[in-house]
């Protein structure tokens, strides 16, 4: 519950005030004073008449009805103290900065459980325990540094952690990002990342509200409550941004599957992100870049202009562009040489336009002038321009500010001399800029957000797909487990997903009638073991009806051997597609290269079922591999529609089976007219 007197407090105590501003009860009070609060300040010390100049009272059944209670107390009091303020002295709103609760002992979460019954009984806001505290553009109820400039147009940080949203904020203020509140949630008794997200969801005012959101995650308690609200914020044009922490422990689970090997809760995260269209960071430096970047005009292709005076930062960030999927197109033709002829000898124009270190401000006038008028493959600038301390840089940064207000091209100025051009970059800041100091940070930034995904449509896909079949079939079978080949056989095709012709006997002979009827070269494969490869229980390329009959003995001694099958040996390139539930997320689904690469080279990608078309598209150019896909080095490439028109289905199949909880389609044969599935298991817990 998030109330007014949270936000926009007409008088705040803090409980614990100090004129140790070293304590957080006198950094807290400090920073409400220098940030110029308006409403009543008030403190409570038992020691003390007046705090900081701030009226104090000895106990908090002294003190006046107040809004908004701060304490930097122990947490043994907190209980106490939120009882008496919330019912005798209607105060609706709380933040605890206060360690000591359910992040440490039983004990500690028992009082949690006291001070949330009790804001609840009241109708009152909980921010905490054991946080920095929140600020917006009425309060700076925070006892950290720094306290960057706030407006309303600034960004929005919403943090699990107040030591982190302390880092961000360092790293944000050397860059200029500028911010309209900052919300530490704590241990988030009460309002968590997914309640602040609501909240400005279900109030967002467009003309008022910051369309900018970062958030740093610990914990997701809500994965469809953050998917529902962060994709309505981007539909509303807001940009979001997140870290989402802790999210690499695949290895600790053990998995049968290949899909389970590989499926962590970090492809679940990865594929809510995706989905929500939530651009993914993995640092402070990232995260509060790809903020900067969200300050400019957007971006309308993917064409950049890098001009400079040194060569070296050029090429590092036309090599990070590229990597990126990013361009930066060669400059040439007669539009080239009449800007070439304008500068110094020596200078080149190629992309990166290097002005040389003699080049002027004129000169970068001018540049910036060709790339926004005349260059029409160009859609951004990037300007990188520091210093090694023989010049000051006042004049070029003003061309750049100038620019920047007039050109409808965004620029993105680079300006590295942080220490020896420090006031030139202060005074270029001051006048409302950001400064992306590092440009393959700059770079790396810029690929995440121009290939993150729009949010996806909520709707399922079911033109095709047999969902009371699928229950049927779902509903028959007895045991959990790895189901019977014939089973999963009959699943993949109530939703469509075509299968190469294959035949399961432990009988030989109907197994060598089987394949004398489909036609020789065979596939033989052991039914029983999980890993079939691994015991030696798949022969390719069987020519003979006794080669057939040799192998069916051999495999058939196979410890958990129960029969044999046998299908057509197709051609192709081999693609995988699987699935895992994830509690709380549900199923994520995963695709890439198929065979042993896999699991050796882990390139997949990952979605969130159901999904879409764009989404199965998405997943699909995420690949590394994409290339193979699309064709390559004369080889032809496979058929990407039907691909992804396998993804959608499995996905649809999944959301009406939810009894799957892992299975594989390892390999698909693709061809660039087909794609047909070869082997699948699926996993079931009723």
């Amino acid at each position: 519950m998030i109330t007014t007197q949270l936000l926009r407090p007409e008088s705040i105590v803090v409980v614990g005030a100090s004129n140790n501003v070293h304590k957080p009860g006198g950094a807290i009070l400090k920073n409400l004073i220098n940030g110029g609060y308006q409403g009543e300040l008030r403190a409570v010390n038992p020691k003390e008449k007046e705090v900081q100049g701030v009226p104090a009272f000895a106990d908090v059944q002294d003190v006046p009805d107040t809004d908004l209670a701060v304490l930097a107390v122990p947490a043994s009091m907190c209980p106490g103290i939120v009882e008496t303020l919330a019912g005798r002295k209607h105060t609706r709103a709380f933040i605890i900065l206060s360690a000591g609760f359910g992040e440490e002992t039983h004990e500690g979460a028992l009082l949690e459980e006291r001070i949330l019954e009790t804001v609840n009984k009241y109708g009152a806001s909980l921010i905490g325990p054991n946080c920095i505290g929140l600020m917006n553009t009425w309060h700076h109820s925070v006892f950290s540094q720094p306290i960057p400039n706030l407006n309303p147009k600034g960004v929005d940080l919403i943090s699990s952690s107040g030591a982190t949203a302390v880092f961000i904020l360092e790293s944000a203020v050397t860059k200029g990002l500028q911010f309209n509140s900052v919300w530490s949630v704590g241990n988030a008794k009460q309002i968590g990342v997914e309640d602040v997200l609501q909240f400005m969801d279900e109030n967002f005012d467009s003309e008022n509200d910051s369309r900018i959101k970062l958030l740093y995650i610990e914990s997701i308690q809500n994965p469809d409550r953050l998917l529902f609200h962060a994709s309505s914020l981007i539909r509303k044009g807001c940009k979001i941004a997140a870290i989402k922490a802790g999210s690499s422990e695949s290895g600790s689970r053990a998995a049968s599957s290949h899909t389970g090997a590989i499926a962590s809760s970090d492809s679940a995260v990865e594929a809510l992100f995706r989905k929500a269209g939530i651009v993914r960071c993995f640092s402070r430096e990232e995260l509060t870049t790809v903020g900067c970047v969200f300050t400019l005009p957007e971006l309308k292709g993917k064409n950049f202009a890098i001009i400079t005076h040194a060569g070296g930062p050029g090429v590092m960030l036309t090599d990070a562009l590229s990597k990126g999927g990013l361009n930066v197109p060669k400059l040439e033709g007669n539009l080239a040489e009449e800007l070439k002829a304008q500068l110094f000898p020596g200078a080149a124009v190629g992309n990166p336009i290097d002005i040389l270190a003699t080049g002027t401000p004129e000169h970068l006038r001018l540049c910036i002038d060709y790339c926004e008028e005349k260059f029409e493959n160009i859609d951004a600038v990037m300007a990188i321009f520091g210093t090694p301390g023989l010049v000051t840089m006042f004049e070029m940064y003003d061309v750049l500010h100038e620019k920047m207000q007039v050109c409808s091209k965004p620029i993105f100025p680079i300006l590295p001399s942080i220490n020896t051009a420090g006031a030139e970059v202060a005074a270029f800041l001051a006048k409302g800029h950001v400064n992306f100091s590092d440009e393959v940070t700059l770079g790396t930034a810029l690929s995440r957000i121009v290939n993150a995904p729009k949010p996806a449509v909520p709707e399922i896909e079911l033109f095709g797909v047999d969902v009371p079949r699928i229950r049927r079939i779902i509903d028959s079978i007895p045991d959990d487990g790895y189901i019977a080949p014939h089973h999963v056989q009959a699943l993949l095709h109530a939703a469509g997903i075509p299968l190469v012709d294959e035949f399961v006997s432990d009988s030989k002979e109907e197994v060598v009638a089987f394949a004398r009827r489909c036609g020789f070269p065979v596939v033989a494969k052991v039914v029983g073991p999980v890993h079939k490869s691994d015991v030696g229980g798949v022969v390719l390329n069987i020519k003979s009806e006794q080669h057939l009959s040799l192998e069916f003995d051999r495999m058939m001694q196979i410890a958990d051997a129960k029969a044999i099958m046998v299908q057509p040996m197709l051609k192709g390139t081999e693609l995988f597609i699987g699935a895992k539930y994830e509690e709380k997320f549900g199923h994520v689904v995963l695709c890439g290269l198929g065979g042993i690469f896999v699991e050796v080279l882990k390139d997949v990608s990952s979605g969130l079922a159901p999904l879409s078309y764009e989404e199965a598209y998405s997943m699909i150019h995420s690949l590394r591999a994409y290339k193979i896909i699309q064709g390559t080095r004369g080889q032809k490439g496979v058929n990407e529609d039907k691909f992804a028109e396998i993804i959608v289905r499995l996905s649809t199949l999944l959301r009406f089976a939810t009894e799957i909880k892992e299975m594989d389609i390892n390999p698909l044969l693709a061809t660039e007219k087909a794609v047909v599935a070869v082997d699948a298991r699926i996993r079931i817990e009723k």
